[in-house]
């Protein structure tokens, strides 16, 4: 039964990331963006405030990538062990579909 429950888990948490790497990479556009309009500008205060801005932009990239790389290797892993147990693997699909039928169907 856990078995059943951490693939159901596994499929929520993977469009967790998606949205997470999707949201990074917004705001590291945006933060490009801000960085380009600010560059006229000369002021002691923007000059320190695109410094931090920079450092934060590359942190998030550098966070980015740890995090695809991480999903990529996680689909490696799982596509691994479905490959090694094909039967275990369609007999929880159909355990997972079927219970999810009962109750669905539930009155």
């Amino acid at each position: 039964m856990d078995t059943d429950s951490g693939t159901i888990s596994a499929g929520t948490d993977e469009v967790t990331k998606e949205k997470l790497l999707q949201d990074l990479r917004v705001v590291v556009q945006d933060a490009e963006a801000l960085i380009k309009a600010t560059a006229g500008d000369l002021g002691e205060k923007t000059k320190e405030a695109r410094a931090r801005l920079s450092a934060a932009l590359d942190n998030a990239k550098v966070t980015c990538r740890q995090l695809e790389d991480r999903a990529i290797a996680g689909a490696k892993a799982t596509d691994k062990i479905i490959r090694e147990h094909p039967y275990q693997s369609i007999g929880i699909a159909f355990g997972v579909g079927l219970l999810i039928g009962v109750l669905v169907n539930r009155k």
